[in-house]
């Protein structure tokens, strides 16, 4: 049985195995361990990379989202609107803060936030906007950036799923106030473990992250707030340095196999590939199609080696930890729909085009007997 995993982190890091052990060794030799000059470094390299000023390593993605929120004043009253299609985190961050998510459907083609939506959405407790750039890909960003400037809002990019994605040319998280990004192992750019960063050109809420981070303290033992522990490990920023170095070749490489996989699947029925929209340009952290078979498809693509994964199987607004909002099935349809029925494929830059050609050719004997 040829066996295609949907994530091979093993075989990119034997590509850069020796960097990495020099990474690492540097670390241990100057015993920096958490934050210091090789966060330092990596936080001007990923600024740079993301065309912004300031980037802030911190714990998470997770860590983050909440950071930046608590940074604009956010808290106890305040609203803040989203998606109901992403990871928990998105709406876990504003939870945290003592806001409250405000959710708005997303749109058909992209699965991002659909501008069109939040009008109906504004409250006068309204105080921000968080659209994610779902599996790779940038929400529509000019009409929201136009929406949030008419109501005076801030603009908050959960771009944790896009690395090095651009909308009309500007690189994801430098066109809203910040860009919020996980190094989660299996993204785009990943850690080794846990990290992530905020990127902006406002110095001030640069200096918030910075001493939220480090338990609210701009010097030791003097703290100016209450903060957290949300700080980036030194190994975790030296080998991000390595990696990013290697991260728009990767990019490239994710669309080269998602255009295989478009060629290939293009006349399968009863499927929907993702599209890329004329505004952006997409890094495919994630491949999704999209079938009404969802389910049926895995567990045969599962019998035969090929690991296949759901994002997300339920919306935020559906998961118990939000029940007491009161939602109920049906408020939001198409993030509904696509929980049901979007089935991501393998997808990695090592994925190599044999592998892929497997997938469509299990994927193709399935439809054959449906």
């Amino acid at each position: 049985m040829t066996k295609v995993p949907f994530l091979d982190l093993h075989t990119q890091y034997e590509t850069i195995r020796d960097e990495i052990a020099d990474a690492i060794q540097q670390v241990l030799d100057s015993s920096e361990f958490v934050g210091g000059p090789f966060v330092e470094r990596f936080e001007e390299e990923f600024a740079d990379f993301c065309g912004c000023r300031y980037a802030s390593g911190v714990s998470s993605g997770t860590s983050a989202l909440w950071m930046t929120l608590l940074g604009l004043g956010i808290g106890p009253g305040d609203e803040v609107i989203t998606v109901p299609n992403t990871f928990i985190a998105t709406a876990e961050a504003i939870s945290m803060c003592g806001a409250r998510p405000v959710f708005v459907d997303v749109d058909e083609q992209s699965y991002t936030m659909n501008p069109a939506l939040l009008e109906g959405a504004v409250t006068p407790r309204t105080k921000a906007v968080i659209p994610v750039h779902l599996f790779g890909q940038p929400a529509d960003m000019d009409p929201i950036m136009e929406f949030s400037a008419r109501h005076t809002l801030h603009v908050i990019e959960d771009a944790c799923q896009a690395h090095g994605a651009q909308y009309r040319g500007r690189p994801a998280g430098s066109i809203g106030i910040a860009g919020c990004f996980s190094f989660y192992p299996g993204k785009n750019l990943g850690a080794y473990g846990e990290a992530g960063a905020v990127v902006t050109n406002d110095p001030e809420l640069t200096k918030k992250i910075r001493t939220l981070r480090d338990h609210g303290q701009v010097r030791k033992y003097h703290h100016t707030m209450i903060g957290w522990n949300g700080r980036m490990d030194g190994i975790q920023g030296a080998l991000l340095s390595v990696k990013l170095q290697y991260l728009s070749g990767w990019n490239e490489a994710r669309r080269k196999n998602a255009a295989l996989y478009d060629r290939l699947l293009a006349k399968t029925a009863g499927i929907s590939l993702p599209q890329e929209m004329d505004y952006a340009k997409h890094v495919y952290h994630l491949y999704a199609i999209r079938t009404k078979n969802r389910d049926a498809l895995q567990g045969f693509l599962a019998e035969r080696g090929i690991n296949c994964l759901i994002h997300y199987p339920l919306p935020i607004h559906l998961q118990d930890a939000y029940r007491s909002f009161g939602f109920e099935g049906g408020n939001f349809p198409i993030s509904e729909n696509c929980a049901g029925e979007l089935l991501s494929l393998p997808m990695y830059p090592e994925l190599a085009g044999n592998q892929i050609e497997h997938v469509v050719r299990e994927i193709g004997n399935f439809y054959s007997q449906t």
